[in-house]
């Protein structure tokens, strides 16, 4: 009687995303795939098991329940997913921990807290006058529970974990803190059923010694993980790279050191990732799934290998994205969805993130809700999402629109502004997604947001790219910056000026480089919305990588001296 209660009474909603204009707004739906919760997030989470979901609002994050109220407003930088009853949040003043309630129960705080409770403990960091970090442990009930007087920590397994202090000794504590026993290593690793990895000196090999302190496997490799479920993996110095291996407690390999890499999948299943192309550089890797013996259980077939989870996991191919069963079968009563990506079971339904879009299907396969490709803007025009993926690597979203007179070079150029260009289905040196959002539709007048980004393996990080159609959609023409303005006109200097005061009167532009800043060019990348005409410069332009495309909005009115406004631009948005 009460778990059918519980049955009744439980409430399953799902985040989906909805293209709209002005942007992709995220709400909920339900098991049915019915929007139950209104689409007013800028981001969506999951729910979790307590019932609460993290939502995002305009750069900042908040905590909403089942009825969609905010047991905390968006006000947070950063909120990590619950672990024990606990979140991690973040902003200006530093990380503190909330309970499920929204309450702050730290009573400070700190300069690092770890991203989740493990053991009833999350590792706490401040700094020091010199600004050294310096580590402990807070409790579940947000109370250093263990001092910050450590030079390092880890997470706590089994009830340990290992520290070092200021006199860069390595020792294993309990969860009181008390010291179980100190090592005379130059590094001692993460604890792992009953054993450690070590390094003699900083500059020699890894082994693994017990609890005790006395070695159990000579140093010899190049690295070494914990234990889990009495295999640990394990790399040697190959000609050019690590090669990776899996070892028992004694030592004795159970697979070879030849691969790329090796993960635990959980359930006593590895992947065991080999070279995609030995002419690369980098170590992409294709993965085969291997037992706990070190037998292969399928071919390298896969690009992407999920944990196993009740004798299932999720895996990707070149062309699909499915479930196999812990003999490497694939689960034919599950869904099976051409593209990359990830498949789970999310309380009643199985969801699927695809090619970078949402699907929900029923546990019994049945296509319960995906994301829409078709985007009406009146009676007669549409926009079409057209999807170009010539190669695992890469991955276009492109606009097509319906309903125009005589469309084909406008969506000819659509294309090719988005990234649609002839590319090899052979492995590339780099990865490329693109995609775009309806930002301005007001009159003839459509803005469209074509979004990339290109990342050279190897590379610290990639190259984000963002560019602007401003179309008439009544005769097909391409608008330029020139074009909002009287011919003759000082208008790049009228807009370097204005965005100049703004650099200086404005703390938020305190970020920029100012001597980089020359003004803008006649032909400077810019856009129109409702709050006038916004001009953005590119990373590295006028401030560091991190900083994105720093963007400047100048009302309409405070360019009216220089705008055309019986121009044909200016008409296609106003009256």
């Amino acid at each position: 009687m009460v778990g059918f209660y519980q049955e009744v009474r439980a409430v399953y909603l799902f985040p989906a995303a909805f293209r709209e204009i002005g942007g992709t707004k995220w709400g909920y739906i339900n098991a049915k795939g019915k929007v139950v919760l209104p689409l007013m997030y800028d981001q969506a989470e999951d729910y979790q098991d307590n019932g609460l979901a993290i939502v995002h609002l305009i750069d900042k994050s908040g905590i909403i329940n089942e009825q969609g109220y905010f047991i905390v407003k968006p006000k947070y930088d950063t909120i990590q997913s619950f672990s024990e009853g606990r979140s991690i949040v973040n902003d200006r003043e530093g990380n503190k921990v909330i309970d499920e309630s929204g309450k702050v129960i730290t009573e400070r705080a700190y300069t690092v807290i770890s991203p989740e409770y493990i053991q009833g403990r999350v590792e706490a960091a401040e700094t020091d006058e010199q600004g050294n970090y310096r580590y402990g442990y807070l409790n579940k009930r947000g109370k250093i529970v263990i001092p910050l007087i450590y030079e390092s920590t880890s997470e706590f397994t089994e009830g340990r974990a290992v520290v070092k202090t200021l006199k860069g000794q390595y020792q294993l504590i309990d969860l009181t803190g008390k010291v179980l026993q100190t090592y005379p290593y130059a590094w001692v690793g993460n604890y792992g059923q009953g054993l450690l990895a070590f390094k003699k000196s900083n500059d020699g090999k890894f082994g693994y010694i017990d609890i005790q302190g006395n070695i159990v496997i000579e140093p010899k490799f190049t690295t070494a993980e914990r234990f889990v479920d009495s295999r640990a993996v394990v790399s040697i110095d190959g000609d050019q790279r690590d090669l990776y291996g899996l070892i028992k407690p004694d030592g004795n390999y159970i697979i070879k050191p030849h691969y790329n890499g090796i993960v635990y999948l959980g359930e006593n299943r590895f992947a065991i990732g080999k070279e995609l192309d030995p002419k690369q550089a980098c170590m992409r890797s294709i993965f085969a799934v291997a037992d706990h013996e070190g037998h292969l259980l399928t071919g390298f077939i896969f690009r992407e290998i999920g944990h196993f989870q009740d004798g299932l996991a999720s895996v990707s191919d070149d062309q699909y994205t499915y479930f196999i069963d812990t003999l490497g079968n694939r689960v034919v009563h599950l869904p099976q969805v051409s593209g990359g990506g990830w498949l789970s079971f999310d309380k009643t339904l199985i969801k699927g993130d695809i090619d970078q879009r949402l699907i929900y299907f029923s546990q019994t396969n049945e296509l319960i809700w995906e994301q829409a490709s078709i985007f009406p803007l009146t009676k007669q025009l549409a926009i079409l999402e057209q999807k170009y993926r010539p190669n695992f690597d890469y991955l276009v979203y492109y606009p097509e629109i319906k309903g125009m007179t005589n469309p084909a070079q406008v969506n000819e150029k659509l294309k090719e502004m988005a990234g649609v260009k002839p590319v090899p289905s052979t492995p590339l040196e780099y990865s490329y997604t693109g995609d775009f959002e309806i930002t301005f539709f007001m009159k003839d007048l459509l803005v469209l947001e074509i979004t990339g980004y290109e990342y050279p393996f190897c590379a610290a990080h990639g190259m984000p790219i963002k560019k602007y159609a401003h179309i008439n959609l009544r005769t097909g023409k391409f608008y330029q910056l020139k074009d909002l303005f009287k011919a003759g006109s000082p208008y790049v200097k009228a807009i370097s000026d204005l965005i100049e005061e703004q650099m200086k009167s404005n703390e938020e532009y305190s970020y920029l480089f100012p001597n980089e800043y020359h003004g803008i060019q006649s032909a400077q990348p810019f856009f129109i919305s409702e709050t006038g005409l916004n001009i953005f410069f590119h990373p590295y332009d006028i401030a560091s990588f991190a900083a994105g495309f720093p963007t400047f909005t100048i009302p309409f009115h405070e360019l009216k001296e220089w705008i055309d406004v019986n121009g044909e631009f200016w008409r296609t948005f106003h009256s």
